[in-house]
């Protein structure tokens, strides 16, 4: 499989998350306490049979490291528990406004010069937002749920932010790394909160469990670094958006999840605006 060809199958699995995470019956947080920990099984036995288990780097990026894996596990929980109270569709689209904050924040953040597209990018997104939100009782289940998918969207742009300042660690084995430290800090969060430990499925739902670690968690990150390494950021940016796309599709096809017409608009200005937030424009000779 070429370079290109994993990025993008890497992609359409993890579009597939929230439909599987329909399947089963259980907690956002201890779905998501599985994801990790198969997740991680997955990538420490592919490092087994590599002979390459040595974090090498892990020294300097511990902080950026930890904080990332941190934000991992509770971006998944929030997005989870919104897939169960919001849907998939309405949950995805604003889980990934998420890359749009960093965009707003990266003046200050990391010293870069908002253009046009970026500010026209931002305004489009905050728009998509208040067009999917609009029809939305307050004080409902709906509007608790995308409640969720905010929260997830906020610790996603901090798993990007803290990534950022990853230098040393390869990408596969900074992937090994955060899904550990995930799978610990949503362990403390299911104790936490008084939950049952520990997190033991049913047996229908089993094929669904060991898919979403090993296949959508495991197989699917190792595809998305081992990809991400050699392929340009902008060419990543702009197919990370196979992602929300897969699911949106399947929300709609497999969920049978609508969305109003006020909502549709929203998605178009959500997602067309951070594609276009992703591009890099080439000034004209003058």
């Amino acid at each position: 499989m070429n370079t290109l060809a994993k990025f993008i199958a890497a992609m359409l699995i993890f579009g597939t998350n929230g439909l599987l995470a329909r399947r089963i019956s259980l907690g956002g947080a201890e779905i998501v306490l599985l994801r990790t920990l198969l997740g991680s099984c997955f990538l420490i036995g592919l490092g087994l049979l590599r002979r390459d288990l040595r974090l090498v780097g892990l020294r300097a990026d511990k902080v950026p490291a930890t904080l990332g894996g941190a934000a991992l596990g509770l971006n998944w929980v929030c997005l989870f528990i919104a897939y169960q109270t919001a849907g998939v569709s309405l949950s995805t689209l604003v889980y990934y406004c998420g890359p749009m904050l960093v965009l707003a924040l990266s003046p200050l953040l990391f010293r870069e010069k908002l253009t046009w597209n970026k500010i026209a990018a931002i305004a489009a997104v905050a728009l998509g937002m208040i067009f999917i939100s609009e029809e939305i009782e307050r004080g409902s289940d709906l509007a608790v749920g995308l409640l969720w998918a905010a929260g997830a969207a906020g610790f996603y742009a901090l798993v990007i932010i803290a990534n950022k300042r990853v230098q040393h660690l390869s990408g596969i084995h900074c992937a090994m790394y955060e899904l550990i430290v995930s799978f610990f800090v949503v362990l403390a969060f299911l104790a936490v909160t008084g939950a049952r430990l520990p997190v033991i499925p049913a047996g229908s739902e089993l094929p669904w469990v060991l898919v979403l670690g090993l296949v959508n968690t495991g197989l699917a990150y190792y595809l998305y670094f081992s990809a991400m390494q050699r392929l340009s950021g902008q060419t990543v940016a702009l197919l990370c958006y196979i992602d929300p796309l897969t699911a949106l599709v399947l929300s709609a096809l497999v969920l049978h999840e609508r969305l109003l017409p006020l909502q549709i608009a929203g998605a178009a200005l959500i997602l067309g605006g951070a594609c276009l937030g992703e591009l890099r424009l080439r000034r004209r000779d003058a």
